[in-house]
């Protein structure tokens, strides 16, 4: 019950963040935005706690990154540099959750399937061919950053080739979750901003990051056993 806990206070945060962003108001934002991968990683240490395993160290690392990422967007209003800093932090998290993707996808042996490159091209080749005209000097750093994300859920793709499907559903769907995310982000940043979009972002994250981690949780459990 202590260990479900932690998913309670993640899930009030979350939503005391939308009502924020509804309101609006920006101090709730600014209390609960920095709460939601802390409460996560907390969960997570919790839940694997005892077992001994190299993957619980790219969670954690994802989850780290992922919460400098959230702070530093927090202030990019007052420059560029923040959204930068912000970007790229992202781009380590999601650098973890491939080296965790791409151990869990080894230690299962499960095969490269080539119709998953073909799906996350034609998802990256139409996002940035939309995106691409109205992207001016962040041209480089928003394609690097797709590919690394596309890169990410290719391999949570291969997720539901292993053993326990349960924890490899729950993982895919985060990461499917994760890429909707940033392509309203994107899309709302660059191209067309429309209402209602910070709410659809900070849902589909919260619920990605959400995934992801109790997709982790019961495969290391499950592969400790």
């Amino acid at each position: 019950m202590k260990k479900n806990l932690w998913i309670i206070f993640f899930l009030s945060a979350l939503a005391v963040y939308i009502a924020g962003i509804q309101m609006p108001d920006q101090t709730i934002q600014y209390i609960c935005k920095p709460l939601l991968m802390p409460l996560l990683m907390a969960w997570f240490i919790v839940s694997v706690k005892g077992i001994s395993t190299d993957l619980k160290t790219w969670i954690i690392g994802a989850l780290f990154f992922s919460w400098a990422g959230d702070v530093l967007l927090m202030f990019e209003a007052k420059g560029k540099v923040f959204f930068m800093l912000g970007l790229s932090s992202f781009l380590i998290a999601h650098i973890f959750y491939i080296l965790f993707f791409h151990y869990v996808r080894i230690r299962e042996n499960v095969k490269g399937n080539p119709w998953l490159m073909v799906i996350v091209v034609i998802y990256y080749g139409s996002l940035i061919t939309l995106l691409s005209p109205y992207l001016g000097d962040m041209k480089w750093p928003v394609r690097v950053y797709g590919i690394v994300i596309s890169f990410m859920f290719m391999l949570a793709m291969h997720m539901l080739f292993i053993k326990n499907k349960i924890a490899g559903k729950w993982m895919m769907a985060g990461a499917l979750l994760f890429v909707v995310s940033d392509s309203v982000l994107a899309i709302n940043k660059f191209y067309q901003p429309f209402g209602k979009a910070g709410i659809v972002i900070i849902l589909t994250y919260g619920l990605a990051q959400l995934f992801i981690v109790n997709g982790a949780i019961k495969y290391i459990r499950n592969s400790n056993n």
